[in-house]
């Protein structure tokens, strides 16, 4: 049955779209999530859409399961019609651990997007992978195919917090295989790190900077540890087996990763990513980041066409279901009004080292922009220039500076 939410927008079972939305589709460019659910273990901090083979119970195949979503993106094909994207800008394989999958099949879904809507010429194609699914051959192979970027999960170079994170690999492991991908020939490499863990001491994040240094990956993501509900870890912490993330040592670890990371060449471009270079950045988060288009290929993946949201059945068999009787996997879906379209944009492209322009702001947001350049949370030479960029300061208060532009 088609997804029905509590003010009566459903997804219908063809998946259609309102003409106003497929319009102009890729206008500000188009990007294509792949989302593969699977995972060898699941991590204590993790609540991402996520199963491993013992909490599928044989309910989905992972062997089967390129040719499920190749039949999403057939099913989005009759959707956009006679409107495709003018061309398929990036792609992104995320998880999960997608290169649980066969190098083969992620080539083959992303050769199924190539002949769906085409790859532009320069189109950027990453996938994730933790650092102990990955091999020098299955890399050789994912780079043949056509992946010109990786992302890999390292998360800490700390045995200690890898362990309390319940994280499988080594200690070297994601620094040896982001080399190893460089060998492969992959044109950009970034190292994930999460930072602020129960015991993680400072020296710990230092030696963790250390090694992603050294490795000279040309792109580097870091997250202060969120403890969600329903987690192994936040279950951990209500028996008090271990406490809660610091606001303040969250704070100082994201200046140790910019001190760092700055002196190593590498500049932020948003609050929580920093690039070696303009090309190394990850275009397809540019585009969630500016309000562009995408398609979610998978159980539980987003899509955004024209200012419509929706989203997918998150239980992979339920997903394949769906398919296979010919129906939409949409569950529900939401049609952004003009004022919520403006606060995504605003908390957004603040965000980015770009900024945002003043102009969007209403008066009530102005003058929070001006209470924020005079509170050192605005860089005042981009100010005068009718733009609002964070100073360091403002990056580490980025939501409060949302707040105040949002009034």
């Amino acid at each position: 049955m088609p997804g029905v939410l509590p003010d009566g927008e459903t997804v219908p079972v063809d998946g259609s779209l309102p003409a106003t939305a497929t319009s102009a589709v890729g206008a500000r460019g188009f990007g294509v999530y792949v989302h593969v659910p699977f995972c060898a273990s699941r991590c204590g901090y993790c609540d991402f859409n996520t199963y491993t083979a013992a909490e599928l119970g044989g309910g989905a195949s992972r062997e089967a399961y390129a040719d499920t979503v190749l039949a999403e993106l057939a099913l989005a094909a009759q959707v956009l019609g006679d409107n495709p994207p003018p061309r398929v800008d990036t792609v992104f394989v995320g998880g999960g651990t997608p290169t649980l999958l066969p190098a083969d099949d992620l080539a083959r879904i992303l050769d199924g997007i190539d002949r769906t809507w085409g790859l532009a010429a320069d189109a950027e194609v990453t996938t994730e992978a933790n650092p102990e699914s990955v091999t020098p051959e299955s890399l050789t192979r994912l780079r043949a195919a056509g992946y010109t970027r990786i992302s890999l999960g390292m998360q800490s170079a700390s045995p200690g917090v890898l362990a309390i994170l319940d994280r499988k690999h080594s200690a070297g492991r994601a620094t040896a295989a982001a080399l190893e991908a460089r060998d492969a020939g992959f044109e950009h490499v970034n190292l994930d790190l999460i930072y602020g863990t129960p015991g993680e001491r400072a020296e710990d994040f230092a030696a963790t900077l250390e090694q992603v240094v050294a490795a000279g990956v040309d792109h580097v993501s870091a997250y202060a540890l969120i403890v969600e509900d329903g987690t192994r870890l936040a279950a951990r912490m209500r028996r008090g087996e271990l406490a809660y993330p610091s606001d303040d040592v969250a704070a100082d670890r994201y200046l140790a990763a910019e001190a760092a990371l700055d002196a190593a060449g590498l500049s932020w471009y948003e609050v929580s990513n920093w690039a070696r270079t303009d090309a190394a950045r990850c275009r397809h988060n540019l585009l969630y980041w500016t309000g562009a288009d995408w398609w979610g290929l998978g159980p539980g993946a987003h899509s955004h066409v024209g200012g419509v949201r929706w989203w997918n059945v998150k239980h992979p068999t339920t997903y394949a279901q769906r398919l296979a009787a010919g129906a939409s996997p949409g569950l529900a879906r939401e049609v952004l009004s003009v004022d919520e379209a403006h606060m995504e944009d605003v908390m957004l492209r603040l965000r980015l080292a770009s900024g945002l322009p003043l102009a969007v702001l209403d008066a009530a947001g102005r003058a929070g922009a001006e209470r924020a350049l005079a509170d050192g949370l605005l860089t005042p030479g981009d100010y005068a220039a009718g733009r609002a960029v964070l100073t360091l300061r403002g990056r580490l208060l980025a939501d409060a500076v949302v707040r105040d532009l949002l009034p």
